[in-house]
């Protein structure tokens, strides 16, 4: 009986070593097959890789190449010296653009448009969503979505037409339905009171649909286990939007809102300058027409004022950005990083 047993415990022991030998065989195949692998798969996501040169090209060519010219606004920049060959002065372009008569007019102009846009921006397209997410016939809300977002894909340019010929007080639609509705005959587009509420709500009226579509989507991916709970509590449905819906988007209007703020003193030049004449200028004066003025319109072409105000106008964006998106995070843990 002990031999026999003696017999199977040596036989056991055998069979472990040979296990472990074949163990240890098959890791050292598979980590010399690994590489293959990993070159195997690197060739077969080329295609991806190629797909993505493009953007980041588009990135490193127009985004980070630029950036040397920054510099600029610490020189006396000349176009025949050339950025590297111009004198160094500092701080002396931030100084004198502090010192400009139109500063607070050009700051204050800036943060009422800006802070206007970002209040109606934001609060709007949220409401906006949460209506159409409840809207019962699917065939109505698509002709709903169509109609509010193809206002985004009109120009600019048309957009500004489309207001001064809306709001002219003599043949303007717009103006004819409000003095109808009892207001006062006038030329909004020549008011400086009225240029804050043309250049917001016309954007908004461009903007509204394609910025709810963030909304409708993320709406669309709540679990309806969640409004079938409420229903058997008896939540009516403003209840359930309240208390289901809202907190659902929360989190993605957070982020939006963090990157508007982060943007709260980068107005488009564009639409402001199309907007402005001598009648409103007072109001419509902002940030990036005055660049504008000083580095293409005028004769003198300051560039080192010009990129000495981006520079600022970009440092005060960073600080906000920063501010808005600690604040984010102490209050409702949501934020950019």
């Amino acid at each position: 009986m002990q031999v026999n047993e003696q017999k199977t415990a040596a036989m056991a022991e055998e069979g472990a070593g040979a296990k472990k030998e074949s163990a240890v065989e098959n890791a050292a195949k598979t980590v010399a097959r690994t590489p293959r692998r990993n070159k195997k798969r690197w060739y077969t996501n080329l295609d991806l890789y190629l797909m993505l040169l493009l953007p980041v090209a588009y990135v490193l060519i127009f985004h980070y190449a630029p950036m040397y010219g920054v510099i600029i606004a610490f020189k006396d920049y000349s176009a025949g010296r050339g950025i590297w060959a111009s004198p160094w002065v500092g701080f002396k372009h931030f100084a004198a653009f502090f010192e400009q008569p139109d500063f607070w007019v050009l700051v204050k102009n800036t943060l009422i448009v800006s802070i206007y846009s970002l209040i109606l921006y934001t609060i709007v397209p949220i409401v906006f969503g949460l209506l159409l997410f409840e809207v019962p016939n699917k065939a109505a809300k698509r002709v709903v979505q169509t109609v509010t977002y193809a206002p985004y894909f009109i120009s600019g340019v048309i957009v500004c037409s489309m207001c001064y010929s809306f709001l002219d007080a003599d043949t303007g639609m717009l103006a004819q339905l409000f003095q109808a509705l009892g207001a006062e005959r006038t030329q909004y587009m020549y008011s400086t009171s009225a240029y804050y509420h043309v250049y917001v709500l016309s954007g908004l009226w461009q903007g509204l649909g394609w910025w709810s579509i963030i909304y409708v989507g993320t709406l669309s991916n709540v679990d309806p286990a969640l409004h079938e709970a409420a229903i058997i509590d008896g939540a009516n449905r403003f209840q359930r939007i309240i208390h289901i819906n809202f907190p659902s988007i929360l989190p993605v209007a957070t982020i939006q809102f963090i990157m508007s703020v982060g943007n709260l003193m980068s107005i488009g030049f564009e639409k402001s300058w199309l907007l402005m004449n001598e009648q409103n200028k007072p109001a419509a004066k902002i940030i990036a027409t005055y660049v504008y003025e000083i580095s293409l319109k005028s004769t003198l072409k300051q560039f080192s004022m010009a990129t000495a105000v981006g520079l600022f106008n970009s440092f005060i964006n960073i600080i906000l950005l920063i501010a808005a998106n600690f604040l984010s995070k102490r209050v409702s843990e949501t934020s950019l990083w």
